[in-house]
């Protein structure tokens, strides 16, 4: 692949670099009811909603969301196609079993964390008032952006240069040099900041408008009449496939998948994924999908997944065959190109596939308490904040050891996963960190 192509594909797998806000504490049912005899006959029987008011497997699912995030950002530094602070060296191979692996996640594994994000705010909204909400949320979004562009984001810089010089020094080179906000993984927690707040605005306008604007009344409630039935269809999901596709696909006529806005490093190539899914928490909440969905659904969907990742590995090994490959794969980033139109429409099946799919996974298998997953739940949100430091300063220390860099990789995933969990508990023992995280 030439140097213009790996160029062009540096952020195709921009990380989340993107963790669900910890809206842990809003994490309720808001109804619990059964599905009445209409309900169950029109559609078929719903699974059952959970037995406790805390959604035991959305915690689990977003710890498990983490992981794969770890997983991402190492795969990046072993060779595959991505953007992040450290490389080691890699092979053809191994780099192109990563780049699947990481392209893979890229589809569905952000707009997942918009979803479960937005999932628990209109909840939260309802029992604290616009004040308290948006203070809520600026205490536990805000801080840790602004801590990790200030105080991690150098340290991370430091360790994956070698340690050169003084740090004094280093850091009033990088504080300097800054351009922008949401460096590395918190520019999830930005975006979903500004989510948040116009969720408020929206909720706080419709309050206002109302006396002058009597249709005003029922705009907050609208959100839960936007479907007759108590789960989505499957022409309903089709067709959220296909918009999500062509509005992507025209997105990224002129904001192809290698362009980023510095000032506040966002890919708008990816927004149609991330704002439309976080639109559909907000339903999915007054309409309690989670919990609604049929398991038969979701097996279903997994096996989309599946298939749609295997034909669209087989579409892209062939195109990258003819004609130059490199090209080719340029293609697939944006531009008025038929690539670019076929990408688009293989990742929103893969979003929405793998989003039904593991959301009813997780409900069926994972949905009750447990020693470990109760921990990794619990200090989900800061590993995501502080996981760069764990993951770089691993990678550094192999990068003397003489290994094949896919086993190289797996030893790294060993390694970081539980140190970076280790260390998120000790940071959530500081005084008052457990309040933001």
């Amino acid at each position: 692949m030439s140097s213009q192509a790996e160029q062009s594909m540096v952020q195709l797998n921009q990380s989340p670099t993107r963790l669900v806000n910890s809206a842990t504490d809003a994490q309720r049912v808001e109804s619990t009811r059964k599905p009445t005899g209409d309900e169950a006959g029109a559609r078929g029987k719903p699974a059952p909603a959970a037995k406790s008011s805390r959604l035991f497997f959305v915690d689990h699912l977003r710890a498990f969301l983490i992981i794969m995030v770890i997983m991402h950002h190492l795969a990046i530094v072993y060779g595959a196609l991505g953007t992040f602070v450290y490389h080691d060296t890699t092979n053809v191979l191994t780099a192109l079993l990563l780049t699947i692996l990481v392209t893979i996640d890229q589809a569905f594994f952000m707009g997942l964390f918009f979803l479960i994000s937005a999932y628990f705010t209109p909840g939260a909204y309802d029992r604290k008032g616009a004040g308290p909400f948006l203070r809520d949320r600026l205490l536990r979004l805000g801080i840790p952006l602004l801590i990790y562009d200030i105080l991690i984001n150098p340290f991370v810089l430091y360790i994956a240069a070698g340690f050169p010089g003084s740090y004094g020094q280093f850091y009033t080179s990088y504080v300097l040099s800054l351009r922008g906000i949401g460096q590395g993984p918190v520019w999830f927690i930005e975006l979903l900041l500004f989510f948040v707040v116009f969720y408020a605005l929206w909720r706080i306008c419709a309050t206002w408008w109302s006396p002058a604007h009597p249709r005003m009344t029922t705009l907050t409630r609208s959100i839960t009449s936007a479907y007759k039935h108590p789960y989505p269809t499957t022409g309903e999901m089709l067709l959220f496939i296909v918009g999500l596709a062509l509005i992507t696909f025209v997105i990224r006529i002129w904001f192809p998948m290698n362009w980023t806005f510095q000032p506040l490093n966002l890919m708008f190539a990816e927004f149609p994924q991330y704002i439309s899914m976080f639109i559909l928490g907000l339903i999915a909440y007054r309409r309690g999908w989670f919990t609604r969905i049929p398991d038969a659904m979701g097996k279903r969907w997994l096996w989309v997944a599946i298939i749609d990742l295997v034909l669209f590995v087989l579409l892209f090994v062939a195109l990258a065959k003819v004609g130059g490959g490199s090209k080719h794969i340029e293609y697939f980033l944006g531009g008025l190109h038929w690539q670019a139109f076929i990408d688009a429409f293989w990742e929103a099946t893969m979003c929405v596939a793998m989003c039904t799919g593991l959301l009813v996974f997780f409900r069926k298998r994972l949905n009750r308490q447990g020693r470990v997953w109760n921990f990794l739940s619990a200090n989900a949100y800061a590993v995501y904040i502080i996981h760069p430091v764990i993951l770089v300063s691993v990678a550094y220390g192999l990068h003397t050891v003489a290994l094949y860099p896919l086993l190289k990789y797996g030893v790294a995933v060993i390694i970081a996963i539980p140190c970076c969990f280790a260390l998120g508990a000790l940071v959530r023992m500081i005084p008052y960190a457990k309040r933001i995280l």
